[in-house]
Formats: C-alpha cells, sequence, structure tokens
C-alpha cells in the first residue's frame, strides 16, 4: 500500500464526488497538536456489492479494511477484512451517494462510529499485522482483534474477531448487522441494489445543448386500485390481539431531495390538517397529531365514521378542502373551521394501525392499507375517501402532482410497519420549479472558488417584453463545469447590463455583464414579489432556444373545466389553530405584529420588514449566509421573525452578545458584547457599571430583526436579567464532549448529570447546543451572587469528575477531554454567556439551540438534530413547551447542597 493518501486521491475526482478530499497535510499537523481520543468508524457501503468499511484511525489516518460480511459480536465468527487504501479522518462522517462510474459508486452510510482504544502501541501493532483494541460506539463494544493472515491475493487480507467478553453474543442469538441496519448519524438505511438488472444511466452535461425537450404536459398517472375481496382482518401478517390505546401518535414523513430506489408506493401530499380517528365500541373521537380532541369540531366526519360499523380502530388520515378546481386548499380548510362548515371537509384516509382489538402496527403497510380499503367499502359516504397510491416512477408523479399544484407526493417503503415518530420508512418529496434563465453577467469568484462565483440571471416581462433583473445561482457547479461555462462567458462580455433594472451598490460589487445569448436552467424554491429566485441551483446551459423567449414559467393548472383560484400557501407541515402548543413566559409586547406575520413569516417576503415599533430596511437580503444550505441573509430574517414568539420571551431583558458574521459562516467571525460599537436599530442599551461598557437588549422583533440586519447570526444571553443583574437566575452546565465520542456517550452523561443534580434536590431543564453538546440549565430565585452561584456550579462539576473520572472531566482545555466530557461552568460568571434557546448557530446548514423534554434525550441522534428549517416543524409535533415549567421553578442553593458538593 503506498503511504499516506496518495492512494487515497489517484482513484478519486474530488469534483465529481462527494467524498472529502484528502488534502489534509495542514489538518492532520494541527490535529497531532490537539490531543483527542483516536476514532473508529464503520461505514455500509452498497457499491458493486454491499459491505461494511471499518476504518481505525492511526497516525493521523484512518486505516481501512473492507469486510464483506460486516462485523460479528460472536468470537467463533472470523470476518474476512480486505486491508484497502487510508482515508482522511474527515471521512469518518460521511453520509451520500459517490456518483457511477467513479471508484466506489454507490450509496454510503456511518452504520457505527465511536472512540476505540489500542491495547499496546497502535503502529507497531499495526505493522506485525496483529492489533488488539477496545471499541466504544453506538453500537460495537468490547475487546476486538484485527489479525493478518497469509492468504495469498491482490490485497493483503485479514481477519476481524469478537474477543470473548461481556459484549460477544452468538450469532444465532444476535446478529448485530441484520438487527441494527441505519445509520448513527442519520435515519438513512440503505436498500441493497437489485444486482444483475440492466438500468441505463443517464447524465446531463452542464453544457449540453442536445437536451431533448419537456413535454408540455405530464404523463397520465396510472392509478392502483386497492383489493377489496377479501375480509377487512384477511392477509394481515403480524397483527396480534391488544387493547384499543387511549391515544397514538401519528407516523410522520422525512423530508428527502429526491425518490430513493427500493420498493416504495406514492400517494398524493395532502395540504391540510392530520387528524387520527379512534373508535371504541362505536364511540368516535377525532384527535390533531398533537392529541387535542376535535370531535365537536368535526361532527359530520365522526358521523362517518360511526357508519362504518367498527367495534374498535385507529384511523390515520388528513382533512381537506378542495377548491373549484379540485385542488387541495388550505385556506379553504381554514375558512371552513372559522366559519363552523365542517360539512365541507373530507377526511382522506390512508392507514389503519388498530381494527377490532387487533394490533396492525407490525402488519406491513400495504397489508393495512388493503385492510383500510375494505373497511370503506362499506359506505356511501362521500366524506370519506381513500388515499389512493400510484404505480409510476416518482419522478413522474412528482411532475403531475406539481403541475397539478398539489404540494408534493408521500412515499411509503413497501413492508414497513407503523411507528408513532418521524421515520425513514414515509418520505415526502416536495414540488420545486425549474426553468431556463437567460444569462446576464457573472461575478468575480470568492474564496477557494476559481473562474466565477454566481451567475446573474434574467426572464424577459411577459407584458412590456423587457428584460429585468431575477437573481443570482451560485450553487449546483463544481471545477470542471465552472472552467467550461466560464470559456463560454467571456466571449459575452458587455460594457453595460442588458437588465432594465440592474442591481446597484454593493450587490453590484465585482459584476461582469453579457450580452443576453445564453440560457441557465435552474431549479428554484420560488420568484420573490422583487422578481428574485430563491433557494436557486444550477442545472446546465442550454442553447436550443432563443433568449427572446424566456419569461418566468408559472405552474400549468390541475386538468378541470373550471380554472378560478390558486391553493392558499401555507407553512410546513401546519400548526393547529387555536390549540397548537404555545411558548411559556409569554411577555407583553413580545410576539410580532400580525401585520409582520401575514407579509413576512412567509418563504420570500421582502424587506423592508415592518416591526412592532419601527421599520427595519433589510439590505441586501440574497446575499449567502451559508453555502451548504443556500440560505441567505433573508431567510435568517424569516427565521427570526417566524420563531420570534418562541425566542423573544427567551431574550427578554437579558443583556444579549452577538456573533456577527458580515461575509456569512465562512468569513471572519465577530463577537460583540457591548454597544459602543456598533448602532443597531431597535436595541435598548444598559449602562456601563457592569462590565465597563453599555449591554445590549433585545426585547421586540425590531431589535431582532435590526441585528440581523447589522449581519448577527448568534444570540449569546446573560444568566441575569437587567431587573436584578447582580444576582443571576439560573447557571448551565455545558456538557463539552471530545469530538471523537459517541452520540450515545453524551446521552448516558447527560443523564448521569441530571440524577447529579436531582439528587441534590435542583430542578434542571435540558437543550440542545446546537453543535456538539448538551446544556442543563438549572433555574434559580435570584439570591445569590455571581460568585456563589459560580463557585457552586464548579464545585459540582468536580463532584461529578470525582464520582466518574473515567467520563469527566473538570479541567477546560482538548487535553483535558481525551476520550471524556469537560462540563464547562465557566460560563456561569458575570458577563459570561451562553447560547440563547432558538437560536441559530454559525456552523454549517444553520443548527439551532433547542429546549427538549427530558425523554427526547434518548431519540434524537445529535446535538445539532434542528435547524432553521426544520424547527417549525419539531414544535409543531410538541404536546407541551419543554420549558414551561421552567420560569415558575423556585429554587435555592441551600447550605446542605453546598455541603454535599464539598464547598464549606
Amino acid at each position: 500500500m503506498s503511504a499516506g493518501l496518495d492512494e487515497y486521491n489517484r482513484k478519486r475526482d474530488f469534483d465529481a464526488t462527494p467524498e472529502p478530499s484528502g488534502n489534509t497535510k495542514k489538518k492532520r499537523a494541527s490535529t497531532k497538536k490537539a490531543a483527542h481520543a483516536l476514532q473508529f468508524c464503520i461505514q455500509k457501503h452498497d457499491a458493486s456489492r454491499l459491505h461494511y468499511d471499518f476504518r481505525l484511525e492511526i497516525d493521523g489516518t484512518l486505516k481501512s479494511w473492507a469486510v464483506p460480511k460486516g462485523p460479528s459480536l460472536d468470537p467463533k465468527a472470523k470476518r474476512l477484512a480486505v486491508h484497502v487504501e487510508d482515508h482522511p479522518v474527515e471521512y469518518a462522517t460521511f453520509e451520500g451517494s459517490i456518483p457511477e462510474g467513479h471508484y466506489g459508486a454507490g450509496d454510503v452510510i456511518v452504520w457505527d462510529r465511536g472512540v476505540w482504544t489500542p491495547l499496546s502501541d497502535p503502529a507497531e501493532a499495526y505493522a506485525k499485522g496483529k492489533l488488539k483494541f477496545a471499541l466504544q460506539g453506538e453500537k460495537l463494544g468490547g475487546v476486538w482483534n484485527l489479525v493478518k493472515t497469509h492468504i495469498p491475493g491482490k490485497q493483503e487480507q485479514w481477519f476481524l474477531i469478537k474477543h470473548q467478553d461481556e459484549f460477544a453474543r452468538s450469532e444465532s442469538d444476535y446478529d448485530v448487522v441484520k438487527e441494527s441496519p441505519d445509520s448513527v448519524l442519520s435515519e438513512r438505511t440503505l436498500i441493497p441494489k437489485k444486482r444483475g438488472s440492466k438500468t441505463a444511466a443517464t447524465s446531463k452535461s452542464a453544457t449540453s445543448s442536445t437536451a431533448e425537450p419537456k413535454p408540455d404536459k405530464p404523463k397520465p398517472v396510472e392509478k392502483v386500485p386497492a383489493p377489496r375481496k377479501h375480509s377487512a382482518k384477511a392477509q394481515l401478517v403480524g397483527a396480534e390481539p391488544a387493547e384499543l390505546p387511549d391515544l397514538i401518535k401519528p407516523e410522520l414523513a422525512t423530508l428527502v431531495e429526491s425518490a430513493p430506489e427500493g420498493d416504495w408506493r406514492y400517494e398524493i401530499k395532502f395540504d391540510g390538517y392530520r387528524v387520527m380517528a379512534r373508535v371504541a365500541d362505536g364511540e368516535v373521537q377525532l384527535f390533531t397529531r398533537n392529541g387535542h380532541d376535535w370531535t365537536h369540531k368535526l361532527p359530520h366526519q365522526a358521523e362517518a365514521i360511526a357508519g362504518l360499523g367498527l367495534e374498535s380502530a385507529w384511523l390515520d388520515g388528513e382533512m381537506v378542502v378542495a377548491n373549484d378546481e379540485g385542488v387541495p386548499d388550505f385556506q379553504a380548510l381554514q375558512n371552513a373551521f372559522e366559519a363552523g362548515r365542517s360539512a365541507n371537509i373530507i377526511y382522506y384516509l390512508f392507514d389503519m394501525p388498530f381494527l377490532n382489538g387487533m394490533d396492525l402496527r407490525e402488519v406491513p403497510v400495504e397489508q393495512r392499507r388493503a385492510a383500510l380499503s375494505r373497511v370503506l367499502e362499506r359506505t356511501d359516504d362521500e366524506t370519506l375517501r381513500y388515499s389512493e397510491d400510484f404505480a409510476e416512477v416518482p419522478e413522474v408523479l412528482l411532475n403531475s402532482a406539481c403541475q397539478m399544484k398539489m404540494e408534493g407526493l408521500i412515499g411509503k417503503r413497501a413492508g414497513s410497519p407503523y411507528v408513532s415518530r418521524r421515520s425513514g420508512d414515509w418520505i415526502k418529496l416536495k414540488c420545486k420549479r425549474r426553468q431556463e434563465f437567460v444569462v446576464v453577467g457573472y461575478t468575480d469568484p470568492k474564496g477557494a472558488r476559481s473562474k466565477f462565483g454566481a451567475l446573474l440571471l434574467g426572464l424577459h416581462d411577459a407584458d412590456s417584453g423587457e428584460l429585468r433583473y431575477a437573481g443570482k445561482v451560485g450553487t449546483g457547479f463544481n471545477e470542471a463545469t465552472l472552467g467550461t461555462i466560464y470559456d463560454q462567458l467571456t466571449p459575452l462580455n458587455a460594457k453595460k447590463a442588458a437588465v432594465v433594472n440592474p442591481p446597484t451598490g454593493f450587490e453590484a460589487k465585482g459584476v461582469h455583464w453579457l450580452k443576453p445569448a445564453l440560457l441557465a436552467e435552474v431549479a428554484f424554491a420560488e420568484i420573490t414579489k422583487e422578481g428574485s429566485v430563491r433557494h436557486a441551483v444550477f442545472h446546465g446551459l442550454r442553447t436550443d432556444k432563443p433568449a427572446e423567449s424566456i419569461t418566468e414559467e408559472l405552474p400549468a393548472p390541475a386538468p378541470s373545466a373550471n380554472q378560478k383560484s390558486k391553493p392558499a400557501q401555507k407553512p410546513e407541515e401546519p400548526e393547529e389553530p387555536e390549540e397548537a402548543p404555545k411558548p411559556s413566559a409569554k411577555r407583553k409586547g413580545a410576539t410580532a405584529s400580525k401585520a409582520v406575520r401575514s407579509e413576512q413569516s412567509r418563504p420570500g417576503s421582502s424587506g423592508p420588514t415592518d416591526a412592532t415599533t419601527g421599520k427595519i430596511r433589510l439590505t441586501h437580503p440574497e446575499r449567502l449566509i451559508d453555502p451548504t444550505s443556500g440560505a441567505t441573509k433573508r431567510d435568517l430574517a424569516d427565521y427570526y421573525i417566524r420563531i420570534s414568539d418562541w425566542l423573544l420571551p427567551q431574550l427578554a431583558q437579558r443583556p444579549v452578545a452577538l456573533v456577527r458574521a458580515p461575509e456569512g459562516i465562512g468569513g471572519e467571525l465577530f463577537f460583540q458584547k457591548n454597544a459602543d460599537r456598533l448602532a443597531i436599530p431597535g436595541i435598548e442599551t444598559m449602562g456601563k457599571e457592569y462590565t465597563g461598557h453599555p449591554v445590549m437588549l433585545i426585547n421586540n422583533i425590531e431589535a431582532l430583526i435590526g441585528a440581523v440586519q447589522m449581519s448577527a447570526m448568534e444570540l449569546h444571553t446573560w444568566n441575569a436579567v437587567a431587573k436584578d443583574l447582580e444576582r443571576p437566575d439560573r447557571f448551565i452546565l455545558d456538557l463539552d464532549p471530545d469530538p471523537s465520542l459517541p452520540w450515545k456517550t453524551m446521552v448516558e452523561a447527560t443523564q448521569l448529570t441530571l440524577a447529579v443534580l436531582d439528587e441534590l434536590g435542583l430542578t434542571s431543564f435540558l437543550k440542545t447546543s446546537g453543535g456538539k453538546g448538551i446544556h442543563v440549565v438549572v433555574p434559580l430565585t435570584p439570591k445569590a451572587d455571581w460568585d456563589a452561584v459560580k463557585d457552586f456550579s464548579h464545585a459540582i462539576v468536580k463532584h461529578i469528575a470525582r464520582l466518574l473520572p473515567d467520563r469527566f472531566s473538570a479541567v477546560s482545555g482538548p487535553k483535558n477531554r481525551i476520550g471524556k466530557i469537560f462540563i464547562d461552568y465557566l460560563r456561569n460568571g458575570l458577563g459570561a454567556t451562553t447560547i440563547c434557546a432558538y437560536s441559530v448557530r454559525t456552523r454549517e446548514g444553520l443548527p439551532v439551540s433547542v429546549p427538549i423534554h427530558r425523554e427526547e434525550l434518548l431519540e434524537i441522534k445529535g446535538a445539532n438534530a434542528w435547524d432553521i428549517n426544520t424547527v417549525h416543524e419539531r414544535l409543531a409535533e410538541l404536546d407541551s413547551d419543554p420549558w414551561a415549567d421552567l420560569g415558575k421553578t423556585r429554587q435555592t442553593i441551600t447550605a446542605d447542597m453546598r455541603r454535599r458538593v464539598g464547598l464549606k
């Protein structure tokens, strides 16, 4: 094997594959200086054959072995492990799809990861071909052996063998590969490819000029009627007798970018309210996804369910109102509720987890749905409808749904059970627009980007024929396409803009104008009312159409005789009106006005941003702040407006520090703790007597958006409020792990910390940090001063570290937390801050710090579980605010508590 990563780099084209580059000499040098635990990972890789890649960090790279059958916990099972090239340490968290035609083509997930401890010198043992080590992973634990054999072959043949210890299990008793197939980083499960089938791979060059024109009309959808010949209980494999639960939560779908391979069935994604129907002894109750009883709001639907004559059941479906075009219309549904006209509401049913004394949740989804279809044969009531599934390729189905102005599709994996949580077995594909734009210019490249930064786009006004500026597209390129496209741009350079409304000021900096000859095919979420694309992704150049013909394409109408109105826009997975869970500790004046909500909370709303006490104009709203997600400054403002009901109570009257990112998360970050350097609209200030500088307060939405306008992203708050800054009203324990530790170690550490606090008699609350750790928040009645509270929190940390020295460190610094978790108490001093609940983090994907219930600790996959696009969906699923009692908790640090943690 070649030294280092030369072989790894030689086999890969990093312009085409999403795998991390092996050019990591600088990173490895810095890694060696910063001591850390050694990491391992096992990646499930569906390449030419499904196999498991076992990787150990040794000397700055991941030594790697391909294990065809995967690891076994049975010491009698010797698993062949073929030694392959070293991989960079960054590969340990890689999940994705390696394109066809490239080395290792296929899907990759992280099946297990964690820390490994060599039981002798690792470099020496590796050289001798006999490694013995302990694993501390999400799935694997205990002692293992990797032994080199003398079996001849092109690559070294090793054996991976489990040592006999408390972690060992007979393979007939437990096959860890079969029992735990999923990723430990996400909810992904690889669906192995169908071997031996010939599939035509299609590719499209970014500069293709021979692309076939798209059909004007979508291909008709073929309906597959559900079988209707047998009794409702027929062929229900996995059904078990069970008592009817009082309440069950629905299974929720995971948003995906594209349809996965495998056996899936697709249904229309309805634009309505999710409702579960419970039938017990003929009595019907209707519950929302959050468990609110809506039977009184939907009497006609309850009566229709009762007419099915069921003894007992749980039925799952969506309440929908159709508009004049026959398309589900969310606004019409809300109007029906407000007017009390429930007779117009249709109940589309798509699952049945319980039926007549039988629990069907382990029954395959296609059998549950067939049984549901047979149940619905009993009624002619048009109030109840069966949600059909369709036999067609998902891309064609999605195109049809989007053309008909539907929200998208719901996909369900064949054979899957019913689970009361968000699941990878149910997926949702959302409609996204895509069309050609005229290329009117390009910007200079920044950072590592070469050739150009973004393409400037234009569209002809359908009425006047004028070519108007339509925004930029800066994602969807790689190094190869950047060069090819750039060669086509430069001959078209022009002195003046071809658009009648070119950008000015900062947005015009570094712009090169072009003659309007090239067309770019671009996918995007929407076009704002100013005419600019949002969330744009480049898909290729086209020369098969004249630039003069390019105008905004609007979705084709649904195939019906009458076309009168469009379906109302609404947030993803709408919250229930009036009864949705609300944030606790509401303040007068903390909520944005209705005018702000109606104009600004929707995607694509534009500045000026109206606030309750003034107006803030958001300049450069389309400036990219996170290249990974494509999020812009406008998206950040939209997020903070939508989350303001939850965020502002956490900021109320607390001094705040800001992390500002004028160039986005990839540029230089500025930590601003006081108000004397930058005037931010709407922000209040307090005197210098506490920290020597005036501190800032964000008490309303105007100040919040003012901070965003001045490039603030993160919001960090004190542990005291303005009326009594000398006495903290809480302390926070920040659990900060060695980055190599698996997430389950963080979960266990948090549980142990909570147990210590419970034993002391202190009530505590949790939130994710949005980064790597968990924050434990302990509210206090403000009596003790800063020094007393900080000393007490420090004593708790030292107490925990004494109890469990192998797991915790009470001393900061990377060298002191190798393989451990440092509990940071330093945030509890005067002027110190902690990331605020619901604040964005300046990390890839824009994760958010989110309060959680204790029981949720076992369910989430990491401290960055939610981001600005998923927090609202999480809040809609809540039964109650996890911090509802935080502001009501009254407790103080007692002498007994101080004594028990070693203080006098």
